[in-house]
């Protein structure tokens, strides 16, 4: 069992960066995949990134590759996003997501936190 708590998430002006922190508890987090999704209004929850349980495997959407970046530190239990150069398009609830298979479909991911609300001014 797996839970996962997101935070960073906050209102910023387009251009600008946020950090999101996925905070997981119990001891086989670092055997679990972990994903970033996002759903914003009125739209299904899309795939941003996702990294593999040791770390050196990461995949973007293309929409945020070259902008976003993922990263894990295991022995914290905690995923990153680092979001830079963001746009009002970027908005959305951002949610973490833990699974045995590294994919990009939410379907594959067993665990989910709660979303963290990210707002993009123009």
């Amino acid at each position: 069992q797996v839970q996962l708590v997101e935070s960073g998430g906050g209102l910023v002006q387009a251009g600008g960066s946020l950090r999101l922190s996925c905070a997981a508890s119990g001891r086989t987090f670092s055997s679990y995949a972990v994903g970033w999704f996002r759903q914003a209004p009125g739209k299904e929850r899309a795939f941003a990134a996702h990294i593999s349980e040791n770390g050196e495997s990461t995949n973007y959407a293309g929409s945020v590759k070259g902008r976003f970046t993922i990263s894990r530190d295991n022995a914290k239990n905690t995923v990153y996003l680092q979001m830079n150069s963001l746009k009002p398009e970027d908005t959305a609830v951002y949610y973490c997501a833990a699974g045995e298979r590294l994919a990009s479909g939410p379907r594959w991911y067993d665990y989910w936190g709660q979303g963290t609300q990210v707002t993009v001014s123009s």
